[in-house]
C-alpha cells in the first residue's frame, strides 16, 4: 500500500499541453568539461556511495553561471517509496523551461530491516545539494535555485530550504501537500493502522519517545524572516497530511513578511486531478516568474 499518491499526474498533462522537447541529449559522465552549446543528460549520476543516492540531470543548451536557473526535484512516496522516474525528464523540461534540473533518488525507509530511519532521507538530499554545488562550475549553472517536492518530497524541499544555509539556500521552494510538523502529522493519523506505524518506524518512536528528532524534521522548526520564497498547494479533503500544516506555514511566513502563496483545492485530496493540476502548474509558474532572479 502506497503512503503518497504519485503526482504523475500533472506532468502527463503537462506534457500533452506544452509537447515535448526537440533537442537529443548527450550523455557524459560526472568529470567531463562540459560543453554548453547544447543540451546534456546525465542519467542515474551518482552522488554517494549507496545505490539509491543517484540522480538524472538535464542541463540545457546556451548555458552560463550568471544566467541558467537551477530545479532541484525530489519525489514523495512517503519516505519508503516512489523513485525519480516519477517524473519524465521530458515533462520536468516543460515544467521549468530552460533550468537545468536535477532529480534525485535517495534511500528509502525499510520497515522490515529497520533501515534508513529518518535522518536518512534528509541526510540524502543535502549530499545531492552539496554534490551539485561542487560541481556547479562544471556545470555552468547560476546560483538561483529552486526546490520542488510533493508531499514526502514537499516536506524534504522545504526541510532543507528553511534548515540549512549552506552551500546554498534556494530562492524559492514550491511545495504540494509536503508535511511541516511531524508531531502534528503523527497525532493526525492517530486512528489509522498504517500511517500512525510508519511514521513511528521512520521517527523511532512516538513524539514523546523521540521530541527531538520529531522537532529537528519539521519544516517549521526553522521558518525564519530568511526563509525562502514558498508556493505551497494543498487539498482541503486530504486524509494524509491535514492541509492546516500548509495554512500554520502560510501564517508564519506572512507574519514574518517572507513571499508566499497558498493555494487551496477544496475538492481535493493527497494528489490532486482533473482541473486543478493545470490550474496549480500555471500559478506555479507564475510564482516562479515573479520571484526568480533573473
Amino acid at each position: 500500500m502506497a503512503f503518497i499518491r504519485s503526482y504523475k499526474g500533472l506532468f502527463l498533462l503537462l506534457i500533452t499541453i506544452y509537447g515535448t522537447a526537440c533537442n537529443k541529449p548527450k550523455t557524459v559522465s560526472a568529470t567531463t568539461i562540459l560543453p554548453v552549446d547544447s543540451a546534456i543528460t546525465m542519467p542515474n549520476l551518482a552522488y554517494g556511495s549507496d545505490p539509491l543516492q543517484i540522480m538524472d540531470v538535464y542541463l540545457p543548451n546556451g548555458r552560463s553561471t550568471n544566467a541558467t536557473k537551477v530545479a532541484v526535484v525530489i519525489h514523495g512516496g512517503g519516505w519508503i517509496e516512489g523513485d525519480k522516474t516519477d517524473y519524465a525528464m521530458s515533462d520536468l523540461k516543460n515544467f521549468f523551461p530552460g533550468y537545468a534540473i536535477f532529480n534525485l533518488d535517495y534511500r528509502l525507509g525499510n520497515e522490515s530491516t529497520l533501515a534508513n530511519r529518518f535522518p536518512t532521507q534528509e541526510l540524502d538530499v543535502k549530499a545531492a545539494i552539496q554534490f551539485i554545488y561542487d560541481h556547479k562550475a562544471n556545470y555552468s549553472i547560476s546560483t538561483n535555485w529552486c526546490y520542488f517536492g510533493e508531499s514526502a518530497g514537499g516536506h524534504l524541499a522545504l526541510l532543507e530550504a528553511y534548515k540549512y544555509t549552506s552551500p546554498i539556500r534556494p530562492k524559492v521552494v514550491i511545495d504540494y501537500y509536503g508535511p511541516t510538523d511531524m508531531v502534528d502529522l503523527y497525532n493526525y493519523n492517530a486512528a489509522s493502522a498504517f500511517y500512525q506505524p510508519l511514521l513511528f518506524f521512520l521517527m523511532s518512536g512516538a513524539p514523546a519517545d523521540n521530541p527531538a528528532l520529531y522537532t529537528s524534521s519539521s519544516p517549521m522548526t526553522y521558518v525564519d524572516v530568511s526563509s525562502p520564497k514558498t508556493i505551497m498547494f494543498h487539498g482541503e479533503m486530504d486524509s494524509v497530511v491535514p492541509y492546516m500544516e500548509s495554512v500554520r506555514l502560510h501564517d508564519t511566513l506572512t507574519t514574518l513578511s517572507v513571499v508566499n502563496k497558498l493555494v487551496l483545492y477544496p475538492a481535493q485530496g493527497h494528489g490532486f486531478s482533473g482541473s486543478d493540476v493545470a490550474d496549480s502548474y500555471y500559478q506555479a509558474d507564475s510564482f516562479l516568474v515573479a520571484n526568480m532572479p533573473n
